[in-house]
């Protein structure tokens, strides 16, 4: 063997044995984290880190996948164009991107909105297809030449609005009720609100009708603005309780799927033995090498 190819298999099979038990432990205590995690309800949840089930609600704002326009509540998507690479094809990114907007996880005790960044997402739907073009929506490329040159392959996951969804991640309870209250701040805010509209003020506290705010009337703005802050206090106030998930800290996964909690550990578990051929190959490729050398 050529002293340049047996340095290519050797970096390749230290990378394949490195990389492969890196992620064979990752996956494989994540499995065990969620294993051993009980599941909370939504209202009864310590703050801190949680695992929760639940119901996907619909969004607020209409979400289409990008690739098929279903409707959804999140997605990620992929296009990959085929190249040759030497003597095989291969296939190369050409575009991904996935949605940020927030989720809505219900159970039978109340409600959490689910900030879907930074986690791993395990989808129950996930469709892939090839094409001749770059996105599949758009008119096709007339002609021949196209399709022989252009071949793409299309990936998108998505969940759902009524699927099952299993979440575990930082939790926190936000309380309207006992939000401190600084009255001069507040005060303050809706003047500089008021303000935006001078003609609205004039309307409305101009008594005298000379086009101008005095003294006297701008005093009776302080106190009416002083009075619709508290108002604004008050009603914000009577507003339920409204509980969050989002990425934890200290490396904690931070995971949501509509597979079931045991459908996730199963997914984990098989990514982690993965790891672990990868991990036994690239340890057999570097005793053959050593074989071949010493």
């Amino acid at each position: 063997m050529e002293l340049l190819d047996a340095a290519v298999w050797f970096v390749v099979s230290l990378l394949a044995c490195v990389g492969g038990g890196f992620n064979a432990v990752r996956y494989g205590l994540r499995a065990r984290h969620l294993q051993d995690t009980p599941t909370s309800k939504v209202r009864s949840a310590a703050q801190g880190y949680v695992e929760l089930s639940g119901v996907l609600q619909p969004s607020e704002k209409a979400l289409f996948g990008p690739l098929t326009q279903e409707p959804c509540v999140w997605w990620r998507y992929r296009i990959e164009r085929e190249s040759t690479n030497g003597k095989k094809d291969v296939w190369r990114l050409e575009e991904e991107g996935c949605s940020e907007g927030w989720l809505r996880l219900a159970d039978d005790t109340g409600e959490c909105l689910i900030d879907p960044r930074g986690a791993q997402v395990f989808p129950a739907t996930h469709q892939q297809w090839e094409g001749d073009r770059r996105h599949p929506l758009r008119k096709a490329s007339p002609g021949l030449l196209s399709k022989l040159v252009n071949h793409y392959r299309y990936t998108e996951w998505r969940l759902h609005a009524g699927e099952d969804l299993y979440a575990i991640g930082e939790f926190r309870t936000e309380i309207p009720a006992r939000e401190p209250f600084d009255g001069e701040q507040a005060r303050r805010a809706v003047m500089h609100e008021w303000e935006e509209d001078v003609a609205g003020l004039l309307q409305r506290f101009d008594t005298n009708g000379d086009g101008r705010l005095d003294a006297q009337e701008r005093e009776r703005i302080h106190q009416a603005a002083g009075a619709e802050a508290e108002r604004r206090h008050r009603k914000a106030a009577r507003q339920p309780d409204w509980h969050r998930l989002f990425k934890p800290g200290e490396n904690r996964p931070f995971i949501l799927s509509s597979q079931g909690k045991e459908g996730t550990i199963s997914e984990l578990r098989g990514s982690a033995m993965t790891g672990v051929l990868f991990c036994a190959g690239g340890a057999s490729g570097l005793v053959w090498l050593a074989n071949q050398f010493l």
